[in-house]
């Protein structure tokens, strides 16, 4: 089983009275680094390996010019920001319990930057997937026909197709058998699955 970390901001908060009694800049005004609705994924399979780059190049939506967005190409996350949330990420890349016993889903905490007079809400969550590789595709129905068989099995939530493996995501335990049994069922063969 593999991870990722998918981080969203959920919320954004300003504190004008704050910032009029104790900013340098009292109309300092919102975060400008991030915006409510920008999603951001951390890897850390094959070569990538986004948690030692501090998120760079972890944008992955925004309704913003993604240069002017942490994360982004240009700029990485906030330091306020990142000291919030990296050990989350973290915990999350390496498979473990974000936050059991607080949250609802051990997969998921919600926390937010320490920055007093604009924190940011962030919701950090585990992707659990199985990087699986097949060979014997050859085009996008052959990718059609994988990802129809493996809609079958309760548990599979998504499926993306990489160049060298597909990323079959699940939610809950889904036995590598079950898997490994679907996609040869659609007549092609599993090699590896990590």
């Amino acid at each position: 089983m593999q991870h990722k970390v998918k981080v969203t901001v959920i919320d954004k908060k300003l504190y004008p009275d704050l910032q009029q009694k104790y900013c340098a800049d009292p109309h300092s005004g919102a975060c400008p680094c991030y915006n409510v609705g920008d999603e951001f994924i951390f890897e850390r399979y094959s070569s990538a390996d986004d948690f030692w780059h501090m998120g760079l190049n972890t944008l992955k939506r925004t309704d913003y010019p993604a240069e002017a967005v942490a994360g982004g190409p240009a700029i990485p996350h906030c330091s306020e920001a990142w000291d919030a949330i990296a050990r989350y990420i973290y915990t999350g890349l390496q498979g473990g319990s974000i936050m059991r016993g607080w949250m609802n889903d051990e997969r998921v905490m919600i926390c937010c930057c320490s920055d007093g007079t604009r924190p940011v809400i962030f919701k950090v969550e585990r992707l659990d997937y199985m990087a699986v590789y097949i060979s014997g595709i050859g085009c996008d129905k052959c990718r059609q026909k994988i990802e129809a068989a493996l809609a079958s099995i309760a548990g599979v939530t998504k499926v993306c197709f990489r160049d060298d493996f597909t990323e079959v995501y699940v939610d809950g335990a889904v036995p590598e058998e079950g898997v490994k049994a679907a996609i040869e069922g659609a007549g092609y063969t599993v090699t590896k699955i990590d």
